[in-house]
C-alpha cells in the first residue's frame, strides 16, 4: 500500500487523536451504524482531496464503513497531521498521499495518484482535484462530486457557467450545517487559534483588521472581539460592509487600515489583498495571517522584493526586514493559518460538515442519473436532518408544529 510517511510508528499517536476527535463527532457515528449494515457505497470509489486531520480521518473510516473504496490526498501544502495519515493507512487500511510540508510538485502528484483509483465520486477541499481530473483524466466513471469550501464553490462555479464541468457537483460549503457552522465558529476559534500559537501574542487591546466579512470573516471578527481587540473590517460588498457596520465594528479600505492593524488576517478567497502598498504602509512588528484556503491573498512575491533581511523568528512565523528598517511577520508561510499553526476546526463542528460530505455521496450514487452537469445545493431535506441528528446527541428537544398550525400556515384564506 503506497504511504509516504517515513516512520509508521507515529500511527499510534494518530490513531489516540483520531479516537479523541470521535468523541466530538457524534453525528458521523450516528452515521457509521446506519450505513454499516446495509453499505450504501459499496463497491464505489471515492478519490478525496481534504486536509488530513483527526476529523478527516473519521471522514474516511465513516465512507469505508458505508462500503467506499476510499484514497485520501492533501488539499493543501501544509495542513497534514502526518501521525494521523500514518493512522489511516495502517489502522484503516485506506491509502493515503500526503505529507506535511510537501512542495507543489510532491503536492500535485499526490493528486495524481489519488485519480489513478478511477473514482466514481470525487470529494474536494478547494477543487484542485476536480480540475486537475478534467484536464487530464478519462471522467467516464464519473457520477459526481463534492466541494467542502467557498474557494473551490467559486472556482466550480465558474467552470459551470462556462460548460467546463463535466459532471454534476454538490457544493456542500452552501449547506446551512455547513457554512453557518463550519466557516463561523470553526473559522473563527481555529484561525484566532493559530494566530496565537504563531505569536504567543496579546489580542486584547490590538487593533485587528479582518479582510472580507463573508461566513468565515465574521467568525474571526467575532472572536477576536471576544478576546478584547478593536476589529476593523475592510469589504468590496456594500452589503456586507453595511451588516459590519450594523454589528458594531469598523469599517475601512485595506489601504486605510494598513497603517493602524497590529494583527492581519485575510479570507477573502482573492488575490493580493494585501499587496505592496499594504505592506509599505503597515508599522513595525505587524502580524499578517491568511485563512483564505490558497496562498494568494498575501502578496508575499511583492514583499520579497521590498526585504533586505528576513529570519524564521519563530514556529510558523517569518519576520520579514524591509529596507526602510520595518519589520513585518508573516504567519504559517500565508497559507491557511488555523491548519498550518493549529489543528483546524473543532471536531463537533466538522461532524456536521462531514455528515454532509457522506450524505452527499449516497445521494450522488442513488440520483446522479437524473442530474444536470452543474454544481447543486445540499438538499434542504439532509442539511434538516443532520441538524436534528446534531440535536439530538446534544439531548436538546425542539417543538413541532400541530395539525392546527400546518393547515394555518398552509392555508391562503386565512385573515387576521
Amino acid at each position: 500500500m503506497k504511504c509516504d510517511i517515513k516512520d509508521i510508528h507515529i500511527a499510534d499517536k494518530g490513531r489516540l487523536r483520531i479516537q479523541w476527535a470521535a468523541q466530538d463527532m457524534p453525528v458521523l457515528n450516528l452515521l457509521k451504524g446506519r450505513y454499516g449494515a446495509y453499505k450504501p457505497l459499496k463497491d464505489i470509489n471515492i478519490a478525496a482531496c481534504m486536509h488530513v486531520t483527526t476529523e478527516t480521518a473519521n471522514l474516511v473510516e465513516t465512507l469505508k464503513i458505508a462500503g467506499a473504496n476510499v484514497v485520501l490526498c492533501a488539499s493543501n501544502p501544509l495542513s497534514t497531521q502526518d501521525d494521523v495519515a500514518a493512522s489511516i493507512v495502517r489502522d484503516m487500511e485506506i491509502p493515503v498521499y500526503a505529507i506535511r510540508g510537501e512542495n507543489s510538485d510532491i503536492y500535485y502528484r499526490h493528486i495524481f495518484d489519488a485519480l489513478e483509483s478511477e473514482p466514481h465520486i470525487t470529494m474536494d477541499d478547494g477543487a484542485d482535484l476536480l480540475t486537475t481530473l478534467h484536464k487530464d483524466f478519462d471522467l467516464s466513471k464519473v457520477l459526481g462530486g463534492t466541494e467542502e469550501t467557498t474557494t473551490g464553490v467559486i472556482r466550480l462555479r465558474a467552470m459551470e457557467e462556462e460548460d467546463a464541468l463535466k459532471y454534476p457537483v454538490i457544493a456542500v460549503n452552501d449547506a446551512d450545517t455547513k457554512h453557518l457552522f463550519d466557516n463561523r465558529y470553526g473559522t473563527g476559534q481555529s484561525t484566532i487559534d493559530g494566530i496565537i500559537r504563531a505569536t504567543n501574542r496579546l489580542l486584547a487591546g490590538s487593533i485587528f483588521v479582518v479582510c472580507g466579512y463573508g461566513w468565515c470573516g465574521k467568525g474571526i471578527a467575532m472572536r477576536a472581539k471576544g478576546l478584547g481587540a478593536r476589529v476593523i473590517i475592510t469589504e468590496i460588498d456594500p452589503i456586507k460592509a453595511l451588516e459590519a457596520v450594523m454589528d458594531g465594528f469598523e469599517v475601512m479600505t485595506i489601504r486605510e487600515a494598513s497603517r493602524i492593524g497590529d494583527f492581519f488576517c485575510t479570507v477573502t478567497g482573492n488575490i493580493n489583498v494585501i499587496d505592496m502598498g499594504e505592506f509599505s504602509n503597515m508599522k513595525n512588528g505587524a502580524m499578517v495571517a491568511n485563512s483564505g484556503h490558497f496562498n494568494v491573498e498575501l502578496n508575499l512575491e511583492a514583499l520579497e522584493k521590498m526585504t533586505k533581511f528576513k529570519r524564521v523568528i519563530r514556529d510558523n512565523n517569518v519576520e520579514y526586514t524591509l529596507k526602510t528598517g520595518i519589520k513585518i511577520n508573516i504567519l504559517g508561510e500565508g497559507r491557511l493559518i488555523n491548519l498550518a499553526s493549529a489543528e483546524g476546526h473543532p471536531s463537533a463542528v466538522m461532524d456536521m460538515s462531514f455528515a454532509n460530505q457522506v450524505m452527499a455521496a449516497i445521494y450522488l450514487v442513488n440520483n446522479h442519473h437524473t442530474l444536470m452537469k452543474k454544481v447543486y445545493r445540499m438538499p434542504i431535506e439532509l442539511d434538516k436532518e443532520i441538524a436534528k441528528l446534531k440535536l439530538d446527541a446534544m439531548e436538546i428537544d425542539i417543538d413541532e408544529l400541530t395539525e392546527e398550525q400546518e393547515h394555518y400556515l398552509n392555508n391562503w384564506e386565512h385573515g387576521t
